[in-house]
C-alpha cells in the first residue's frame, strides 16, 4: 500500500487550533498525486499529453482533529478502476498513534480533448500500471 506523509501546518488551522476541514481535501490531492508518481504514471505527464482526472465526488469522515505540528500519514487504496473511473479511499491516521483522524473517499475519471475517455482502451500502458498496482495493493 502506498503511503504519503504530512506535517500539519500553523496556517492551515482554524481558531479552535485544529486543521480547518477544507484542508483535507488539499491533502488528499497531494496523497493523489504522490500515488500516481509511486505506481509510474507521473500526472504532470498526465496533464502534458492533455489527460485530466478531475474529481468526480469526495466525501470525507472528520473522526479526531488534527492539529498543528501533528505528523499524519495518508494511507491510499484502489476500491475501483475500470479504465473510464477510478474510485479511492483514504485513512488518515496519527503518526504516533496511528488513530484514524480522517476516513475520506473520492471518485475521478480520465478526459482528453473535453470527453471521457478509457485508458484501458486508449493508453493501455497506463492501464496496465493500475492493473499492476491493485493487484499487489493490499500484499
Amino acid at each position: 500500500m502506498i503511503t504519503y506523509e504530512r506535517k500539519a501546518y500553523y496556517h492551515e488551522t482554524d481558531q479552535m487550533g485544529v486543521i480547518h476541514h477544507s484542508n483535507y481535501f488539499r491533502w488528499l490531492e497531494e496523497a493523489r498525486v504522490h500515488f500516481l508518481d509511486k505506481i509510474g504514471l507521473s500526472y504532470r505527464y498526465m496533464e502534458e499529453i492533455g489527460i485530466i482526472s478531475p474529481v468526480a465526488s469526495i466525501s470525507a469522515q472528520y473522526k479526531k482533529p488534527v492539529k498543528f505540528d501533528d505528523i499524519v500519514i495518508i494511507y491510499i487504496r484502489v476500491v475501483k478502476y475500470t479504465g473510464i473511473k477510478l474510485e479511492l479511499e483514504y485513512e488518515i491516521r496519527d503518526k504516533k498513534t496511528n488513530d484514524l483522524m480522517v476516513f475520506a473517499e473520492s471518485k475521478h475519471c480520465f478526459i482528453k480533448d473535453n470527453n471521457i475517455i478509457s485508458l484501458r482502451k486508449e493508453y493501455s500502458d497506463f492501464d496496465k500500471k493500475f492493473l499492476d498496482y491493485i493487484e499487489n495493493q493490499d500484499k
